[in-house]
């Protein structure tokens, strides 16, 4: 609920009203991400929406849209630590890629970093640039020394 919400209202729902939060997302038929399976257990997760139902990236110093065109975008990731360093992030980014197409995206962006050195993984919600450039992405902008803004034709 990070990038949906304002800052003020996603700290005053921090916790349980965040969940609740994107429960009702759920409920009212929105697909926030896509889950990855192993063994019939989760294993990984990708957020991804229009970038409009993004609102904290609008107003992000460093992630305001770089042109007009209509782009979704994938927020962040989660990867359990027994299936870190196996390619799926990268195999989330394709499966976020699909989705995308079918729901009628055309331009898929995304918001990683590219550690230069070992980086704590909570550090990398947003992706690595080289998952992202595996999975086909380029970079469009490079809006700080950290931040990439990478996207995919669809």
């Amino acid at each position: 609920m990070w990038w949906r919400l304002p800052r003020r209202e996603w700290a005053a729902g921090k916790g349980a009203g965040n969940r609740r939060a994107l429960r009702k997302l759920m409920g009212e038929g929105a697909v926030p991400g896509i889950i990855a399976y192993a063994g019939g257990a989760p294993v990984g997760w990708v957020a991804l929406a229009p970038r409009e139902e993004y609102p904290r990236l609008a107003t992000s110093r460093t992630l305001k849209p770089i042109d007009a065109r209509p782009v979704w975008s994938i927020t962040c990731f989660f990867v359990a630590r027994p299936y870190r360093g196996q390619g799926l992030m990268a195999g989330l980014i394709e499966s976020a890629a699909a989705y995308a197409r079918k729901k009628g995206a055309t331009l898929l962006e995304g918001y990683p970093t590219d550690p230069r050195r070992k980086t704590s993984d909570v550090f990398l919600y947003t992706g690595t640039r080289g998952a992202f450039a595996r999975a086909g992405f380029s970079v469009a902008a490079r809006p700080s020394k950290a931040t990439f803004v990478m996207r995919r034709a669809l």
